[in-house]
């Protein structure tokens, strides 16, 4: 499980967020599972001002790279970071 730190004074609406970009709804605050197309199983959950999400990829390959350009943007709205920042913060540790 890979834990995401919002940026300080980014405040989304990660419920929101997940309903534009996958269509689905649920709490956030006790944590739920989904499955995306081309990712697989995801199971997201906020505590604090933390996203903590774990990723089972699915069993079929996808050659769409647009998937891997979607799951980027959500992560950058609702953290308010870049992939290079969040690479950096996983390097980190």
């Amino acid at each position: 499980m890979r834990e995401y730190k919002i940026k300080r004074g980014h405040n989304p609406d990660i419920n929101k967020l997940l309903e534009e970009y996958f269509g689905v709804k649920g709490d956030i605050d006790k944590g739920f599972s989904f499955v995306a197309e081309g990712i697989g199983e995801i199971f997201i959950r906020k505590e604090g001002s933390s996203l903590f999400i774990e990723t089972k990829p699915s069993r079929t390959k996808c050659k769409d790279f647009s998937i891997i350009k979607k799951w980027n943007e959500f992560l950058y709205k609702a953290t308010g970071k870049t992939a290079k920042e969040r690479k950096r913060e996983l390097t980190k540790l």
